[in-house]
């Protein structure tokens, strides 16, 4: 019987997780005092269709954030940056202290998003291989209901990727659940995973533990 890998886990990489994402209310109001409130949705333009356009943005951390395994005891770590006109999710995900996944999240758009009008979501992006899934909240709370798509990447190339609203599959914590449709009048916020889970326990295929990345020009809307 294979014994399970423990290492050291990142406590207050725990803590400064809970607080970007504003899970710790005082921790949060004391962030907000020096840096100010978290991305607004005025800043997107879902008229046009485009939510993001890393090519034109001079900055991405105010809006999107690392959320980790570690938030159950994992060692995972990732991070998003702006690299030649795209954001850059890179990072280690590790199957150590039974984790398995790296994600970065936008914080909740405030007011919400009306996308109605629209179909889907259009992604142009660059991978590495791996399969990544691609999550939308309708629901301010953290711990709530994601509608997911998983998709793959070709090693290196760039590639466009319609996620049809239909076809997202609502899950919560990976299990998914039935006769539960997103809201598209209260899009709340986005989410790009790296997971050695599928869904309802069965594995990713393509999941290999170690370095990876993904670059992300273009976030949009569909008709």
């Amino acid at each position: 019987m294979t014994q399970e890998k423990r290492t050291q886990w990142d406590a207050g990489r725990f803590v400064q997780t809970l607080a970007y994402f504003e899970v710790i209310p005082f921790v949060s109001w004391i962030q907000k005092m020096f840096q100010g409130d978290s991305v607004r949705s005025n800043a997107i333009d879902p008229q046009s269709g485009v939510l993001f356009d890393f090519a034109k943005s001079s900055e991405i951390n105010a809006s999107w954030g690392a959320l980790d395994d570690v938030v159950m005891g994992g060692v995972s770590a990732s991070s998003v940056q702006l690299v030649d006109g795209a954001a850059l999710f890179t990072g280690n995900v590790s199957t150590d202290n039974s984790g398995g996944f790296a994600s970065i999240r936008t914080r909740n758009f405030e007011p919400a998003i009306d996308l109605s009008n629209f179909t889907g979501i259009e992604l142009r992006l660059k991978g590495d291989g791996n399969r990544y899934k691609f999550l939308i909240r309708d629901d301010d709370k953290w711990d709530s209901i994601a509608y997911s798509y998983s998709f793959d990447t070709a090693n290196g190339e760039w590639i466009t990727v319609r996620i049809a609203f239909a076809d997202l599959v609502p899950v919560f914590r990976a299990k998914t659940l039935q006769n539960s449709l997103i809201n598209q009048h209260s899009i709340r916020s986005l989410q790009l995973m790296l997971s050695k889970f599928e869904y309802d326990g069965g594995l990713n295929p393509h999941f290999t533990p170690g370095m990876f990345q993904l670059f992300v020009r273009t976030i949009a809307a569909y008709r």
